[in-house]
């Protein structure tokens, strides 16, 4: 179900407020689209003024950064380990920044945000 992001009807009291325009297509927003371990998949969305964002919907590949050679290399991503935000993210594999993920390569900290990035970049844990 969309989000309606515009001027509430009522006031802080509770009382309604008398609308001097109806609702507009600019305030709806999207639904809850979630990153997930799989297949590669990416949505494409035009936004306000023929901007273009990307926005990854599956993903099997990490770019990592190594900060002690300063080397970047592409991973391949096992599962999702940790996640400070939701811990029901961890279960479901859901691919956010901040999110610890376990790769080929090691521990990897998801330093990107795949939702609004339209990639998936991430730094080596020691």
């Amino acid at each position: 179900m969309a989000q309606w992001h515009g001027i509430s009807r009522r006031k802080p009291s509770g009382g309604r407020k008398v609308q001097a325009r109806g609702k507009r297509a600019t305030e709806i927003s999207t639904e809850k689209q979630f990153a997930l371990v799989g297949e590669p998949k990416r949505k494409v969305y035009r936004k306000t003024g023929g901007n273009i964002m990307v926005r990854v919907m599956a993903a099997n590949q990490v770019s990592i950064n190594d900060p002690k050679t300063g080397k970047t290399v592409l991973g391949e991503i096992h599962n999702v380990i940790e996640n400070a935000s939701d811990p029901n993210y961890v279960r479901r594999n859901i691919l956010v920044k901040g999110a610890v993920i376990e790769t080929n390569k090691g521990h990897v900290r998801i330093t990107s945000r795949p939702g609004k990035d339209g990639v998936i970049n991430g730094v080596l844990l020691e």
